[in-house]
């Protein structure tokens, strides 16, 4: 415990006020992301930040003080901190890259359960990479896979490769800036594509956290927020090896059109995988032949 009187009253009140900040600012959650806040101020694990099992440094408020500033402003807590789980792994992220949502993961378990052979030696590829979070994931899982992820911003590809290095696969994963599959040569087994679909018209609506912070190419889909998608199936098939299956990422209500499209573009559906909201996330393909 924390020794001196004194310092357990300043650590509460401390807490208190930052939590108090952040509700006012419409953060959901504002005690427990003052907690958090604080334990990457600090740098310690946020279970001692729970348990009060802390020495408090002299010089670290002022640092806790402009991460709680930032949030307020409603910068997203990923990019505060600089770190985002998925897969039960850790990415680095930062306003150069979507930030890791959890129903993404649908794609990962869709793809590991089409290709469960855990020896299987798949070529993955991952259409607008990111932080590389579907391709690593995925190889994670399949220690024999090779993959390439694409994407059309080189600070992105940056940080996915620092990824790769922090997960020991840089000698798995290779990045390439791409305009979809523009650059790719080759083809591949597995094929990732987590598109933008915010209908252009639709960020007035998006939270300011999205819509205020996140990179724009990654989320603004066009008028009908399906633009990417109809690039994407225009240029897939000679990336596509013999029985290979492509995970395309679906917003909400966008699952058949989706579909649709692949399907104009000489792709048949295999599979659609529901999120754990039971909203279909995750729609399979492969090519009609």
């Amino acid at each position: 415990m924390i020794a001196e009187t004194a310092r357990t009253m300043d650590y509460d009140r401390l807490l208190d006020e930052a939590a108090a900040q952040l509700r006012r600012a419409g953060v959901e959650s504002p005690r427990r992301e003052a907690r958090l806040l604080l334990g990457h101020a600090m740098g310690v694990p946020a279970s001692e930040i729970a348990t009060g099992q802390i020495a408090i440094p002299q010089n670290f408020a002022a640092v806790f003080s402009a991460t709680i500033v930032r949030r307020c402003r409603r910068e997203p807590f990923a990019y505060i901190t600089g770190i985002r789980e998925f897969w039960s792994l850790e990415f680095r992220v930062s306003r150069d890259v979507l930030i890791p949502r959890p129903e993404t993961e649908t794609l990962v378990a869709a793809a590991l359960r089409e290709f469960p052979s855990s020896d299987a030696a798949l070529r993955v590829l991952d259409l607008g990479t990111g932080s590389g979070c579907l391709l690593l994931a995925f190889l994670s899982e399949r220690p024999n896979a090779t993959g390439v992820g694409a994407d059309l911003s080189e600070d992105a590809l940056r940080l996915a490769a620092r990824n790769a290095r922090d997960l020991s696969m840089e000698g798995r994963a290779s990045f390439v800036q791409s305009h979809w599959t523009s650059a790719i040569s080759g083809t591949f087994d597995v094929v990732f594509a987590n598109p933008p679909y915010v209908l252009t018209g639709e960020f007035a609506e998006l939270a300011a956290e999205v819509a205020q912070f996140e990179p724009r190419l990654a989320l603004d889909g066009g008028a009908d927020g399906l633009c990417a998608y109809r690039e994407i199936a225009a240029g897939l098939l000679k990336s596509m090896a013999p029985g290979a299956l492509l995970f395309v990422e679906a917003g909400y209500g966008q699952a058949t059109v989706i579909r649709d499209i692949f399907a104009a573009a000489k792709f048949q559906h295999q599979a659609t995988a529901c999120d754990l909201g039971g909203i279909p996330r995750c729609i399979v393909m492969r090519v009609n032949v």
